[in-house]
């Protein structure tokens, strides 16, 4: 079988990929909100929670677009992407 001819390993890869990544900036928005109102007693004046909120919030944003555009350029192109994988692996388990 050639690598990515319609292999079902290839979309079980994609998924597990996908959850991590939609797991990974699930727990990176908790984890800034978290820290954000854990320091707001803290911050002493408006203008320092202005500029937390917006750094924090960039933050969040570039990250997001970032896995988010990840994410799309592995569904575009999963055929080649796991379909290299499961090559080597397959010759891997050939090997033993």
């Amino acid at each position: 079988m050639q690598p990515g001819s319609q292999d079902p390993r290839i979309e079980g890869m994609y998924r597990g990929d996908r959850a991590w990544a939609i797991g990974a900036v699930v727990v990176l928005w908790l984890t800034v909100l978290f820290v954000f109102v854990q320091i707001l007693p803290d911050t002493g004046t408006s203008a320092v929670v202005a500029a937390l909120a917006v750094a924090g919030g960039l933050v969040l944003l570039f990250n997001t677009a970032s896995i988010t555009a990840l994410v799309r350029h592995y569904r575009e192109d999963k055929s080649h992407i796991y379909g290299l994988d499961l090559h080597y692996l397959d010759e891997m388990k050939n090997r033993k």
